[in-house]
């Protein structure tokens, strides 16, 4: 990959799903699923952690041709990666073929995969199903995450949260 890849997620979850990855998406995608004004340009995911499980994502991720994201390199740093090397790290920022993705085995605000997993809803994604976190899942770790981006997208999660609830 010499120059970044045009961000294409629906790529990116059809590989996760091919391979039969377990993972819940999260952030930004996430809340643009939900129906949030917002533009962004990388997938999040919360992976389970079981071995066979990062075995999985780590073929999905040669598939993807994933590197580690560098903000001096557009194409990223190459890596060699495995289920216990993927597990030694808890977050990963990668690009790949088929834009960036980040991976974060428990993101802040929850206790990872199978807090996230509970509330999941399934959706379909270019004809791909996915998980993908609760609205009050992905405003529960923007509010412990507090970045200045997370504050700033909060009360238009909040109101989206609302209003869903009062459909119910």
């Amino acid at each position: 990959m010499a120059d970044p890849a045009p961000f294409r997620p629906e790529d990116i979850v059809a590989t996760l799903e091919r391979h039969h990855v377990a993972y819940v998406v999260i952030g930004g995608f996430a809340a643009v699923i939900h129906g949030a004004p917002y533009i962004t340009r990388d997938v999040d995911i919360t992976p389970s952690a079981a071995p066979d499980n990062l075995t999985r994502l780590s073929a999905a991720l040669r598939e993807l041709e994933a590197r580690v994201r560098a903000a001096d390199l557009p194409e990223g740093l190459a890596f060699d990666h495995d289920a216990a090397s993927l597990a030694r790290v808890g977050v990963w920022n990668l690009v790949t073929a088929a834009g960036d993705l980040d991976i974060s085995f428990i993101p802040t605000g929850t206790t990872g995969y199978d807090d996230l997993r509970r509330d999941a809803v399934a959706v379909e994604i270019h004809g791909t199903r996915v998980r993908v976190a609760s609205l009050a899942d992905v405003v529960r770790s923007k509010e412990a995450a507090g970045r200045p981006k997370d504050r700033l997208a909060l009360p238009v999660l909040r109101r989206l949260l609302e209003e869903t609830l009062r459909r119910r």
